[in-house]
């Protein structure tokens, strides 16, 4: 048996979960600052790779949880910039919930003696 390869790609349920919250305590962000943003909070624990977060965030534009602006970035290059709408922050509440009931499954599982 090999010993477990640490593994710090965002597991794809996470990645709304992520994303929404991320963007409901910023006022608005371009994909690199999103990616930023949760490496840098999760203490690098947490790694969202460009090929998994811009395909989730153009899925969650056509859901209508977010929307979408062109700007400039803090480097003076054009940017598209992500904010979230009402039907995001509902969106974010359901997802945390879930993800509140998930993690008390798992750790009850793990506490089973």
């Amino acid at each position: 048996m090999s010993a477990p390869r640490p593994k710090n790609d965002v597991l794809q349920g996470t990645l709304l979960l992520l994303v929404l919250k991320t963007l409901a305590s910023n006022r608005r962000l371009h994909g690199y600052a999103i990616t930023s943003h949760i490496q840098r909070v999760s203490a690098d624990l947490l790694r969202v790779e460009e090929g998994s977060l811009y395909p989730a965030l153009h899925r969650m534009e056509q859901l209508g949880l977010l929307r979408s602006e062109w700007g400039l970035s803090e480097k003076n290059r054009e940017a598209r910039f992500y904010s979230l709408t009402a039907k995001g922050r509902r969106q974010l509440a359901l997802e945390q919930q879930s993800w509140n009931r998930l993690t008390e499954g798992v750790e009850r599982v793990l506490r089973f003696a």
